[in-house]
C-alpha cells in the first residue's frame, strides 16, 4: 500500500489505558510519520510533540476540526472514551474519511458488539452506540478493521484499586461470571502491528481478550500472586455499586455503561476467549498476574517475600 502521508492516531491524550498515546510511540518507533489528535495543548500534548509526533487540536465532535486534521492522512486509528457523543464522532469520522479518502480506517470497537444485532441489543446506550458506529464504518465504504477488546485490565484500577488497598478485597457485582480482562498494552500493539501495514487485515475483525476466561475469586487468586498477599473477591448488591457510582458524580451515560457491564458479567456474557493479540502481534495476551505485577502500587503494594 503506497502512502506517504503521516498517520493519524486520535485519542493520543487519553488517560485511562492510553492506548492512542501507546499507539503512537509504537508507530514512532517503526520510523513511521505520526498526526497525533488531541483535544487540547497541554503537557501531555507537549511530550507527544517532543516524542516526534505532528500534534494536531481538535474536536471529534466538530466536523470542521475533524476534516482539517484527517486531510494529508492516508490510515486513521479511531478511539473515544465512554461518551455520550460518541455516535455523532464515529459518524462524523466515517464521512470525512470518505470524503478524504483514507485508505485504511483502524476502529476501535467492543467485545460486547460481537453478541448484538438490531433485536438483540443492550441496555448500554455506550455499547449501541458502538454497534451503530460499526454500521456506519461499514456503509461509508472506506476500508475498515474493527477491533473488539473485551474489558480492559486498566479499568480495574478505579475499580477495585481502592478496596484492594483498602481491604485486600475485589468488591463488585459480577456474581460468579467469567471474565478475559486484557491489557492496553495489547490491545495497542495490535493497533499499532494493523496501522504499519494494513494490507492483509483490511475488512477483518479483531476480537481481544486475555489469555483465560475465570470467575472474580480466580483474578482474586491472581492479584494474591502478583502482591504476595492474600486477595479476595467480594460480590456486592448492584444496587450497592449503583449507589456508590452515584455518589461519586460519574455522568449517567458512563454509569449506565457500567452498571451493564456488570449485569452482562453476572449473566455469563463475558465468558468469552479469542486469540487476537496473538495472532497479530505474535505475542501472548498479557495475564492477570502479569499486569498486576508491572502496577502493584495502585493496589497498595507488593508485600516483601518471607525469606525464612
Amino acid at each position: 500500500m503506497i502512502d506517504n502521508g503521516p498517520i493519524l492516531v486520535t485519542g493520543a491524550a487519553g488517560q485511562l489505558g492510553a492506548v492512542g498515546r501507546t499507539v503512537t510511540g509504537l508507530l514512532l518507533a517503526r520510523g513511521l510519520p505520526v498526526r497525533a489528535m488531541v483535544r487540547r495543548e497541554d503537557d501531555r500534548a507537549a511530550a507527544l510533540r517532543a516524542a516526534g509526533a505532528e500534534v494536531a487540536v481538535g474536536d471529534l465532535l466538530e466536523p470542521a476540526d475533524v476534516y482539517r486534521v484527517v486531510s494529508g492522512c492516508r490510515r486513521v486509528y479511531f478511539g473515544m472514551s465512554v461518551s455520550a457523543g460518541y455516535l455523532e464522532a464515529a459518524v462524523t469520522m466515517a464521512a470525512v474519511a470518505r470524503e478524504v479518502g483514507v485508505n485504511a480506517l483502524v476502529n476501535m470497537s467492543q467485545m460486547t458488539v460481537s453478541q448484538m444485532s438490531v433485536q438483540n441489543t443492550t441496555p448500554s446506550r455506550q455499547q449501541r452506540q458502538h454497534w451503530l458506529s460499526e454500521q456506519a464504518f461499514a456503509w461509508s465504504g472506506v476500508p475498515i478493521v474493527t477491533i473488539r477488546p473485551t474489558m480492559f485490565l486498566e479499568s480495574f484500577f478505579p475499580l477495585a484499586g481502592p478496596t484492594v488497598r483498602d481491604r485486600c478485597r475485589i468488591e463488585l457485582p459480577f456474581g460468579r461470571g467469567k471474565t478475559s480482562p486484557v491489557a492496553a498494552a495489547d490491545v495497542a500493539g495490535v493497533v499499532a502491528a494493523v496501522l504499519a501495514d494494513p494490507g492483509s487485515h483490511l475488512g477483518r475483525i479483531y476480537e481481544l481478550t486475555g489469555p483465560r476466561s475465570q470467575d472474580m475469586h480466580g483474578v482474586a487468586r491472581e492479584y494474591s500472586e502478583a502482591l504476595n498477599r492474600e486477595v479476595t473477591y467480594a460480590d456486592i448488591p448492584p444496587e450497592n455499586w449503583e449507589r456508590e457510582l452515584k455518589k461519586a458524580g460519574l455522568p449517567e451515560h458512563l454509569t449506565l455503561h457500567l452498571l451493564t457491564m456488570a449485569e452482562l458479567h453476572r449473566a455469563g456474557r463475558y465468558d468469552r476467549l479469542a486469540n487476537g493479540v496473538e495472532r497479530v502481534t505474535g505475542w501472548p495476551a498479557m495475564s492477570v498476574r502479569e499486569f498486576v505485577s508491572l502496577y502493584p502500587d495502585h493496589f497498595g503494594g507488593r508485600l516483601a517475600k518471607d525469606k525464612s
